[in-house]
């Protein structure tokens, strides 16, 4: 495998593989890589020829007072990972080679200007997404893949990326892949390190209201402000659990919704203790 740390040699590469007529497919990540992105590398060596993974904690994405020094980070556990799943590249670039005018700041964003970054995580995160659209579209630039995939968890993000790739005639397939959970249900997510026992014990809040709203919508359930409420009253039983939201939207637009037409993503971010969680389920009629 691999390692680029500029933006010269990914294109180097990536050029020279796109001469030999191999497609082309992009892993997006922040490193401190799990079973969910070697789930996302699979997917893309199932479908592509050569496979490039970023790794690469966006600063822009970050407002002020979150986690971005502290996010967890471990590059060679990354670098095995990758490997073993049949990743050709990784791109593990600094800060300054994607951000050139310092800092980690851009006078140049990607950003969408109705209200679907606004909406669930939007809105207590308002700078987030207009990073993660920066940051995409500058690995787009980049590696200009056949295909990209991103993980079905972080499902507005997903659809935003989907958006965008419309809106600017990209060019590109973006595929979603399913969230990858612990056997004891709970999402795969880099900030679970974060959390002592007693909080990971108490996070199985989070999926346990996740199976119950879906028991209810496949059961037959068309209201969704009911099964929001049956979630939210599953979660607040935990006193380590705070809600941040947990809200019922249309799996496209992110439009709030009270009842389940078309594709409805019941989404949800809770904070267990400072560490904040999210997971989702998407019911179609």
């Amino acid at each position: 495998m691999i390692i680029a740390k500029t933006v010269d040699e990914v294109r180097k590469y990536v050029n020279a593989w796109r001469k030999e007529g191999f497609t082309i497919g992009l892993v997006p990540t922040m490193g401190y890589l799990h079973e969910g992105h070697a789930s996302l590398v699979d997917k893309a060596v199932s479908m592509c020829d050569k496979v490039v993974a970023s790794d690469f904690v966006n600063p822009t994405q970050f407002g002020p007072g979150e986690d971005l020094e502290s996010y967890p980070r471990d590059f060679e556990h990354d670098c095995q990972l990758l490997e073993q799943h049949g990743c050709s590249l990784v791109f593990y670039p600094s800060v300054d080679e994607m951000y050139p005018d310092g800092n980690g700041k851009t006078d140049t964003y990607i950003e969408i200007l109705d209200d679907m970054p606004k909406q669930l995580c939007g809105k207590t995160r308002p700078i987030h997404f207009r990073g993660v659209c920066t940051v995409v579209g500058k690995l787009f630039n980049i590696v200009m893949p056949d295909k990209a995939f991103f993980g079905q968890k972080d499902a507005q993000q997903l659809a935003i990326i989907k958006r965008m790739v419309r809106d600017l005639s990209y060019g590109i397939e973006i595929v979603g892949c399913p969230i990858v959970r612990e056997e004891d249900g709970l999402a795969k997510s880099s900030r679970n390190t974060y959390l002592n026992p007693e909080e990971r014990q108490a996070a199985l809040c989070l999926s346990k209201a996740i199976f119950a709203g879906e028991k209810m919508a496949k059961d037959g359930e068309k209201d969704a402000d009911k099964i929001v409420a049956a979630m939210k009253e599953i979660i607040e039983k935990e006193p380590l659990a705070k809600i941040d939201y947990v809200s019922a939207v249309n799996g496209i637009t992110m439009a709030t919704v009270s009842k389940i037409e078309g594709e409805t993503l019941f989404a949800m971010a809770v904070y267990i203790g400072k560490t904040r969680l999210i997971d989702n389920f998407i019911y179609s009629v």
